[in-house]
């Protein structure tokens, strides 16, 4: 896969200010208050600033947190992780491997088989239905 590398303008034009904000930016949404926070149709959830397969319902479950959350990526190519000791907090943030976009971060609280909760913004995915 080839890495996406952008000018800041270019991130600009072709994202909503949301978007921009967490993806570009390192934000977060408001708990709750995403598209995809509650387990939808079943499909594959795709990176909005280069479309990139990240994660998939069938991975997916309810942590009560607000966030999507899933057990694991669609392959272990799809996301990087980094240390991310901002707001006063040491977590592992997660990237798109392919526009290093921030998606959120991961935690060893999630279910089996991983023990992990990937908790992800949904504005920064796009579902694309089976």
């Amino acid at each position: 896969m080839d890495k996406v590398i952008k000018s800041d303008d270019a991130w600009r034009d072709q994202l909503d200010d949301a978007q921009y904000q967490v993806c570009r930016l390192k934000g977060t949404e408001r708990p709750f208050s995403g598209e995809y926070h509650l387990k939808g149709e079943p499909g594959q959830y795709h990176c909005v600033c280069c479309d990139a397969p990240l994660f998939d319902t069938d991975t997916q479950f309810d942590a009560g947190c607000g966030w999507p959350s899933y057990y694991a990526p669609v392959n272990d190519d799809a996301i990087t992780t980094s240390e991310d000791y901002s707001h006063g907090m040491h977590r592992t943030e997660v990237l798109c491997a392919r526009c290093d976009a921030h998606l959120g971060h991961v935690f060893p609280d999630g279910p089996p088989p991983t023990g992990l909760r990937y908790c992800i913004n949904s504005v920064c995915l796009r579902l694309e239905p089976r």
